[in-house]
């Protein structure tokens, strides 16, 4: 051992250095590790305001839509005596209009009577000619479609020049 002081050998001072280099670290990594903890303490503050302040913006939003939806609520229970009254005026009127438009287009009970008292006499105007052997076959002949029926050409003609002829059946 040359000028140091007894006691003291390289190893010893290595390890001295050592643990002063450690306990510097230490102190070093003790001051980050409380600004660290200021600064997440500080974070969870910020967090905890942002939440508050996101929760507030969401309730207030909630309370605007619910107090709409009343309000809709409201104006629809209101009207419900309204729509009810429309519902019936539509009603009555998707009743009436056909009933009106049947009274207006079919005849009256009067002109029916009187078309089926027609029809009797037409039908017995029709049976008595049947009787009598009026059984006509009629067409449209030509080409200007003029009425015409068949004649029996084996009967007499008469008049005084022989244009009355016997229609066919008779």
């Amino acid at each position: 051992m040359s000028e140091r002081a007894p006691g003291f050998d390289d190893a010893t001072l290595k390890v001295g250095l050592l643990m002063e280099s450690a306990q510097a670290h230490q102190k070093l990594a003790e001051g980050q590790l409380e600004r660290l903890r200021a600064h997440t303490q500080d974070l969870d503050s910020v967090v905890r305001d942002e939440i508050r302040r996101t929760l507030v913006e969401e309730l207030q939003m909630l309370t605007a839509e619910a107090a709409r939806a009343t309000r809709v609520l409201e104006t629809i229970r209101g009207g419900g005596l309204r729509a009810a009254a429309s519902s019936l005026l539509v009603a009555v009127m998707c009743t009436l209009a056909p009933i009106g438009i049947a009274r207006w287009a079919l005849p009256s009970a009067a002109d029916i009577g009187a078309l089926r008292a027609r029809r009797d006499e037409l039908s017995s105007n029709l049976s008595k000619l049947e009787q009598q052997g009026a059984r006509i076959e009629w067409r449209r002949c030509g080409e200007a479609s003029r009425l015409c029926i068949r004649v029996d050409r084996k009967a007499p003609a008469y008049g005084e020049r022989g244009d009355f002829l016997v229609i066919a059946g008779y």
